[in-house]
C-alpha cells in the first residue's frame, strides 16, 4: 500500500511541438519550493520534439512518453486527469506545456488541502497576453477575480459557478489521491468544452484560492487544442454555446429554491450582476431579471439563446455525459 503521506506531487504535462515553452514549463517545476515531486511528460509530437527538452534537463523526475497512436489535444489534456496513481503520489496538478507555475505552486496548495480539510482546491493564475511572442506580458489580476471569492465551496454552490462564467481551469486545478470528483471527462470534445464539464464534475468540497501561483497562457491563434474535430470555427463556437447552454440549463434546475433566488446577488461569487443575468439569459433561464436588467437586453439575450439552441449541436454523448455525473453527485450527497 503506497505511503500518501510523503506528499509527492505528480504533475501530467501534455506537450505538442512548443519545445521552448515545454522548457519554460519544466523549469518552473525545477523552482518549486516543494521538490517532491515526478513529472509525465505525454508528447503528441511523431517528432518526439519534446524528448530532446526532457533530456536536456537529466532530471529523474520528469519522465517521457511519447502518445503512440497520436491522441490529439482535447484527449492528450483529458487523460492527464486520469485517477491513476503510478507513482503512489498524493497530489496531482495539471500544467499543459505552454502554461507555467510559480515556485511556491505545490507547498502552498498542499498546505491549504490539508488545513481546509479538502481534496480539491482551484488556484488563481495570471494570464499571459500574447504568449509566445516578444510582447508577452502578464496580466495584474487573476483569470478568477472576476467569478469567485475566497474559500471553501460546497459541491452544489461551486457548480452554480458554470452560471457566472467558465468554473474550472485546468491549469488551476489541484487535487489529492482522495478527491471523489471524476476530472477526466472520457467522452469526446473540444479541450474547452472539457473546462466547464469538469466543474460540473465536482462532487465534493473544493476551495477557492486567489493568490495567483499559476500562469495561463492566452494564445487563441496559435493553439490547435480545440481544432481536432474537423469543424470550422463559427461551427466549434456553435456547437460549444449549446452544450454550455444546455449545461447551464441542468445546473439550474438542479440549483435549490434559495441558490435560485440569490443567484444574481449571491456575495460568494464575484461576477458582475450584467454578466450573470446575461449567461442567464443566453441559457434562456428566468431567474428574475426585475431591476438588473432591461426588457430590451432580456429580449435580446433570449432571442441569442434561441438561435443558438436552433443552430448549436451538443456535443456527442452529453446526456451519457449527464448520466455518468449524476451518478456519482447522487453518491456524493447520501456520503
Amino acid at each position: 500500500m503506497p505511503d500518501f503521506q510523503t506528499g509527492l506531487v505528480h504533475i501530467r504535462t501534455p506537450t505538442y511541438r512548443r519545445p521552448e515553452a515545454l522548457r519554460r514549463a519544466l523549469a518552473s517545476m525545477v523552482a518549486q519550493t516543494w521538490q517532491d515531486w515526478v513529472c509525465d511528460v505525454y508528447d503528441d509530437d511523431s517528432g518526439q520534439s519534446g524528448r530532446r527538452v526532457v533530456e536536456e534537463f537529466a532530471d529523474p523526475r520528469i519522465r517521457y512518453t511519447a502518445n503512440t497512436p497520436q491522441l490529439f489535444a482535447s484527449r492528450n489534456i483529458d487523460h492527464c486527469f486520469s485517477a491513476s496513481n503510478p507513482h503512489g503520489a498524493e497530489f496531482f496538478c495539471v500544467v499543459e506545456d505552454d502554461n507555467f507555475i510559480l515556485p511556491a505552486f505545490c507547498a502552498a496548495n498542499i498546505a491549504l488541502a490539508r488545513e481546509q480539510k479538502v481534496e480539491i482546491v482551484l488556484r488563481n493564475q495570471l494570464i499571459e497576453h500574447d504568449s509566445g511572442k516578444p510582447s508577452a506580458f502578464l496580466s495584474a489580476t487573476g483569470v478568477l477575480d472576476d467569478l469567485f471569492t475566497e474559500g471553501v465551496y460546497e459541491a452544489r454552490e461551486f457548480r452554480m459557478s458554470l452560471l457566472a462564467g467558465i468554473g474550472v481551469s485546468n491549469g488551476g486545478l489541484f487535487w489529492s489521491v482522495r478527491a471523489r470528483s471524476p476530472l477526466e471527462i472520457r467522452y469526446s470534445c473540444t479541450a474547452t468544452v472539457q473546462e466547464y464539464l469538469r466543474t460540473y464534475s465536482i462532487a465534493e468540497p473544493i476551495y477557492v484560492a486567489l493568490e495567483a501561483l499559476a500562469v495561463w497562457a492566452e494564445n487563441g491563434d496559435q493553439t490547435t487544442r480545440n481544432a481536432e474535430l474537423g469543424m470550422g470555427y463559427l461551427r466549434r463556437e456553435l456547437d460549444l454555446k449549446r452544450t454550455v447552454q444546455a449545461l447551464r440549463q441542468k445546473t439550474w434546475a438542479e440549483a435549490s429554491v434559495i441558490q435560485r433566488r440569490g443567484f444574481l446577488t449571491d456575495p460568494r461569487f464575484a461576477a458582475p450582476v450584467a454578466v450573470r443575468a446575461s449567461h442567464a439569459g443566453k441559457a434562456l433561464l428566468d431567474p428574475r431579471f426585475a431591476g438588473h436588467i432591461s426588457s430590451g437586453q432580456l429580449l435580446r439575450l433570449r432571442a441569442r439563446g434561441l438561435a443558438i439552441r436552433l443552430l448549436g449541436r451538443l456535443t456527442p454523448d452529453f446526456e451519457n455525459f449527464l448520466a455518468s455525473r449524476g451518478r456519482v453527485h447522487d453518491g456524493a450527497a447520501r456520503s
